[in-house]
């Protein structure tokens, strides 16, 4: 690898060479640059195992809806990037995934400032397709904010 991280356009490519947990490994000591989204959602890629994803976030007052309140799609980011993080960490060398579809359910409002985990787990995985859900939880107190679901299509590069 180079001196300066791969961008988000080249990691498909790098899927070739490794599986897909250790380009979550890469991106998180830098090696392989994260998704723009991250930098912008102030969201951080926290712990990888296989079949299971953290990440940590803090939604700022640019997050907010005009009342004041954290926008539902911070929520979606967060979730959708750790549910994908989460398929990821399984999808072995040669091949990659996408979104089908995902949900979200926001279950209290979120004060702007509150770090939360978003943690996602594979619940199956297969040859074409795997299953994800996950939950943000307030980072000091565990309190659950939203829940979220998703099917991926997992697909030879």
């Amino acid at each position: 690898m180079s001196d300066q991280p791969d961008t988000p356009a080249t990691a498909r490519p790098l899927l070739a060479d490794m599986p897909g947990i250790e380009l979550l490994h890469a991106m998180a000591r830098g090696e392989v640059a994260p998704a723009p989204m991250a930098t912008t959602t102030n969201i951080r890629l926290d712990t990888i195992e296989p079949g299971r994803v953290s990440f940590r976030g803090r939604a700022e007052p640019q997050h907010c809806n005009p009342f004041g309140a954290v926008h539902g799609g911070w929520f979606g980011v967060l979730l959708d990037s750790a549910l994908g993080c989460a398929v990821l960490s399984v999808v072995p060398q040669g091949r990659w995934y996408t979104t089908l579809d995902y949900g979200v359910n926001l279950t209290r409002a979120l004060p702007p400032g509150t770090e939360v985990i978003c943690t996602a787990e594979v619940m199956h995985s297969g040859r074409t397709t795997a299953v994800a859900r996950g939950e943000i939880r307030g980072a000091a107190d565990g309190r659950l904010y939203a829940t979220g679901q998703t099917t991926c299509l997992i697909m030879a590069l």
